[in-house]
């Protein structure tokens, strides 16, 4: 019996969506412009030279940033994979939205029927009411922040603050999210996780989508973001992928942060980590473990939080060699009748304007072992991945979505 492996490099994108600039995106390529600032010498902190992904690109990573977007991507084929078993080709969103939570769901077969309520980038960002529940709910008398802001600058901003007065930091982003930085310490995380899960449902009932804690340590001259992060998402509007897969009986493992995008529907069993190294190492585990039937769902979340929104160049591509030096340790455990796909979510382009995701299509590379190359599958709907993996483990998926297999 078959199992499936759906592997989110969340933001990795790779440009060419048709709606960009509807999004002030127009020109955002994520991946491309790594590769280009890889091959101009302008990304060698860390690492030196082309971008080297020779195993993503085996499986069609260059052919599907060419096909995307029109461009080949510097050291990287534009022809199409040579691995035996593989599929390539890019995928493009219909939800109104370049989130987190619109991503992973459209993929795993249900688009946002909904637009989310975003906040206005002006200082105060919220409303009142929402600023005198979250004093309620956390027993303050007042908030920090209260804008449009990037962690880290924020906490900057904020720490000293923070530290004197015990009061949240809350900030916004042009994602649907409310976002609460405070100290694990000064602060508490438990006191923190409590505020945003008890802050959840009043937003959620606004269609906002996420509610994230963001606990951090150190003093305000050294401080760090710790891996306790945790995301109060917004219910999916209807089953999604891992909720079909348990209902047929199949296990389900989310690694990572999918059991918070997901709010832990049809989720079995949870593998959490301090880094994406860690998570690597679930997956490593899972490809040798998994059982016949099952679903692993995987998220990589730190090209985004790490690279992306900091707009670090050369970090993202060391995440992305990292990630292709690591990738044959899982695909040795892969065995004849299993499938895995490797997908992003939306785009976070390192050398865009601004701290924010960017609207792009995005890869969709497939490996199956032991399976006749398939290769381009083209321009795709998110969805039809979703339905692609439920078909492959004899699972029908309503919705939009088309198989590709």
């Amino acid at each position: 019996m078959a199992r499936a492996f759906l592997i989110v490099l969340d933001s990795v994108g790779c440009g060419g969506a048709p709606d960009a600039a509807v999004f002030g995106d127009a020109g955002a390529n994520t991946l491309l412009h790594i590769a280009e600032a890889c091959a101009n010498g302008t990304a060698d902190q860390g690492r030196k030279g082309a971008l080297h992904l020779p195993n993503l690109d085996r499986l069609g990573l260059g052919a599907a940033i060419a096909l995307s977007g029109g461009q080949a991507a510097p050291g990287l084929s534009a022809t199409g994979p040579a691995a035996q078993g593989s599929f390539w080709g890019a995928a493009q969103e219909v939800s109104n939205g370049k989130d987190t939570p619109s991503g992973h769901w459209e993929l795993a077969g249900v688009p946002v029927p909904w637009d989310w309520t975003l906040f206005p980038d002006r200082q105060p960002a919220f409303p009142e009411d929402l600023v005198a529940e979250v004093c309620r709910l956390a027993g303050v008398d007042g908030i920090l922040g209260n804008c449009h802001a990037s962690g880290i600058p924020v906490i900057t901003r904020f720490c000293a603050e923070h530290q004197r007065t015990g009061w949240p930091i809350c900030y916004t982003s042009a994602d649907s999210v409310f976002q609460i930085a405070a100290h694990e310490e000064w602060f508490g995380l438990e006191r923190l996780l409590k505020l945003c899960a008890d802050l959840a449902p009043f937003l959620h009932q606004r269609r906002v989508g996420r509610v994230i804690a963001r606990p951090f340590t150190g003093d305000c001259d050294n401080f760090r973001r710790t891996a306790n992060r945790r995301d109060f998402a917004h219910a999916p509007p209807a089953p999604t992928l891992p909720e079909h897969i348990a209902a047929a009986g199949g296990a389900t493992h989310g690694i990572g942060k999918i059991g918070d995008i997901f709010s832990m529907r049809g989720i079995g069993k949870l593998w959490k980590g301090q880094s994406d190294t860690d998570l690597f190492e679930h997956l490593v585990t899972l490809g040798d473990q998994a059982e016949e039937g099952a679903l692993v769902f995987a998220n990589f979340v730190e090209f985004d939080t790490l690279y992306g929104h900091p707009r670090d160049v050369a970090g993202y591509a060391r995440a992305l060699e990292w990630f292709d030096a690591a990738l044959p340790r899982f695909l040795t455990r892969l065995r004849p009748g299993d499938l895995a796909v490797f997908t992003a979510d939306h785009g976070n382009d390192p050398t865009w304007k601004g701290t924010e995701h960017t609207r792009e299509r995005v890869p969709v590379l497939g490996f199956a072992p032991g399976a006749a190359p398939a290769g381009s599958i083209g321009v795709r709907a998110f969805a039809d991945v979703g339905t692609s993996v439920a078909a492959h483990l004899g699972v029908a998926l309503p919705g939009p979505g088309r198989s590709f297999l």
